[in-house]
């Protein structure tokens, strides 16, 4: 079955990095596209970044283009979040999602950007 473990949250100070983490199983994660989402407390799940299956593209959202980075290692089946600049407004927990023919989703990772 599909799995998803995202790893590498915590409490980062505003301006600080954080890598976030996501080991894939179950399907043949070469072929597929994946994302992160985040859960902003009291509002919708919204996504953040998504990376085509090969690496070759990535799409970002407005609120965090520039500061956060997406990247995959298909030998390890490694999905990437690479945040710098973090601001406290990016508090949130943060998802793997696997783009199947249904979305997968992780159990999340808690970021608090606070000082």
């Amino acid at each position: 079955q599909v799995r998803l473990v995202e790893s590498g949250g915590g409490l980062v100070q505003p301006g600080g990095s954080l890598r976030l983490s996501c080991e894939a199983s179950g399907f043949t994660f070469s072929r597929n596209a994946m994302s992160w989402y985040r859960q902003i407390a009291g509002k919708e799940r919204e996504p953040v970044a998504s990376i085509t299956s090969t690496g070759g593209n990535a799409n970002y959202a407005d609120s965090v283009q520039g500061r956060f980075t997406i990247s995959r290692d298909n030998s390890k089946n490694m999905v990437y979040l690479q945040m710098n600049n973090l601001k406290p407004e990016d508090t949130a927990v943060y998802f793997c999602v696997a783009r199947l023919s249904n979305n997968y989703w992780g159990q999340g990772t808690q970021v608090t950007v606070s000082s």
